[in-house]
């Protein structure tokens, strides 16, 4: 990450030092540095040791916003928005009473207020924050419901926002938000594309999921089909992120829609968008409230939309939706008629000791596997194999070093000796995802085939 202070001589710029604790840190620090001067650049947040990120200089040059995480070793921590005195050093906390996770900054004309972006529910939105106050507002478009997701936020000097924007039914297209809140979309670039395509709905839906807590969720599906539709029951990876209302050209649920299946997306405990508890009630628990919100959602859904066929579902996931696939094949086992696990862990005890992310596994463990084998153990697919009957097709890639590519064999190697069907499909030049335009082809027309096989059409 690296941005220009106003002066055009200073940089500030983000890095994490490749040593020895690199593979078990998150600690990302930012760098001060003048273009024509022969020092050392300056570690402006050496005192933190968890993640801060996001530089973004004043336009007078007089102070630098970014984001910070407070917990060292955790991805996934509330990145609340900073703001440091370039002249003192002196440093406050705008948004530390707002809980909210900062994901872009940008700053007004004239430096009374920055432009952030979060997940907030299934949305990515807008916000201003006062810089005086700390005050955030979300900045809601007067002639739309919701905002999608919303990106590459530039301030103008009338008070309006330039941004680009998509949603799950529509790709990125800029936008123009003026001073009243009126929005109007000024570029159309995929309008020819998007019109050979069937029209397809989206539907919100939120119940009652483990504890009670409210879950929300979301049904995609072609806008007019007749009859009973098959599902496909969609689980998001990370765990820590969101099936929310955004384009992508990897697991993009209007796909899935467009074959004419429902789409069933959960934004189960672990989700990011609902608050910081949320996010962190998936910690050592995962197999627990995650799966119960599955479930809880599954159900939810069906009886939501009386035209899905929640008997007749394949679940598919990757990541930590692909672990949630191996572990959905041991604890629910006659809930799909097929599943589609891509990168997922299926032996955590090996995963722990294979894992690039050492700092990832450790932290949502409790510890090294040597440490605390029974969180690891206790949410281990591998351990119940024995149940495993589901039709699985298995997706791996061999540049994967965050979940190697070994976990995808083996959990293949598993179905094969118990004598489930399964395919596998293996990428010799992708990493934990598929990027290539040809590979993504192959892995779109083999998913597909794999569900047309065990869905009725």
């Amino acid at each position: 990450e690296l941005a220009w202070g106003a002066d055009s001589r200073t940089i500030f710029f983000t890095l994490r030092k490749a040593d020895r604790d690199e593979p078990t840190s998150t600690n990302l620090d930012i760098y001060q540095a003048k273009v024509d001067a022969r020092i050392a650049p300056i570690n402006l947040t050496e005192a933190n040791q968890a993640t801060d990120t996001l530089p973004t200089p004043s336009p007078d040059g007089k102070w630098l916003a970014y984001a910070a995480m407070a917990r060292p070793g955790y991805e996934s921590d509330r990145q609340v928005l900073m703001l440091r005195n370039l002249e003192n050093g002196e440093t406050r906390k705008l948004t530390d009473a707002w809980d909210r996770s900062v994901a872009s900054i940008a700053w007004a004309p004239g430096g009374k207020a920055l432009y952030v972006t979060a997940q907030e529910v299934l949305d990515h939105p807008v916000f201003r924050v006062d810089v005086a106050t700390g005050k955030v507002e979300r900045l809601k478009a007067s002639n739309a419901a919701t905002e999608g997701n919303i990106g590459d936020v530039t301030p103008l000097a009338d008070g309006g926002l330039l941004y680009s924007r998509n949603s799950i039914l529509l790709p990125t297209d800029l936008y123009l938000r003026d001073a009243k809140g009126k929005v109007t979309q000024i570029t159309d670039a995929n309008a020819a594309i998007l019109a050979e395509l069937d029209p397809v709905k989206v539907e919100r839906m939120q119940f009652a999921g483990a504890n009670g807590d409210t879950v929300w969720g979301q049904i995609i599906k072609p806008a007019n089909a007749t009859g009973k539709l098959p599902v496909a029951f969609l689980v998001h990876g990370g765990p820590q992120g969101s099936f929310g209302d955004s384009w992508s050209t990897r697991w993009n649920p209007r796909l899935f829609a467009q074959q004419g299946y429902g789409a069933v997306t959960v934004d189960f405990h672990g989700s990011t968008g609902y608050g910081q508890a949320f996010t962190d009630s998936i910690n050592k628990d995962w197999g627990g409230k995650p799966l119960e919100d599955l479930k809880l959602g599954l159900a939810a859904a069906g009886q939501k939309d009386a035209q899905l066929d929640i008997g007749n579902a394949c679940a598919l996931g990757a990541s930590y939706g692909g672990y949630m696939m191996n572990w959905i094949a041991g604890q629910w086992t006659d809930g799909f008629k097929c599943l589609v696990q891509h990168d997922g862990v299926f032996d955590a005890r090996a995963m722990a000791y294979e894992t690039e992310e050492l700092w990832f596994d450790e932290w949502e463990h409790g510890g090294p596997y040597f440490a605390v084998p029974q969180e690891y153990e206790k949410w281990n697919p591998v351990n119940h194999v024995d149940k495993w009957k589901t039709p699985m097709l298995v997706i791996t890639s061999e540049k994967d070093f965050r979940i190697p590519y070994t976990q995808g064999l083996a959990a293949f190697t598993a179905l094969q000796r118990r004598g489930v069907p399964s395919e596998l499909l293996v990428f010799p030049d992708e990493n934990h995802w598929v990027l290539k335009g040809a590979n993504s082809v192959q892995w779109h027309r083999t998913v597909f085939d794999w569900m047309k096989r065990y869905l009725k059409k």
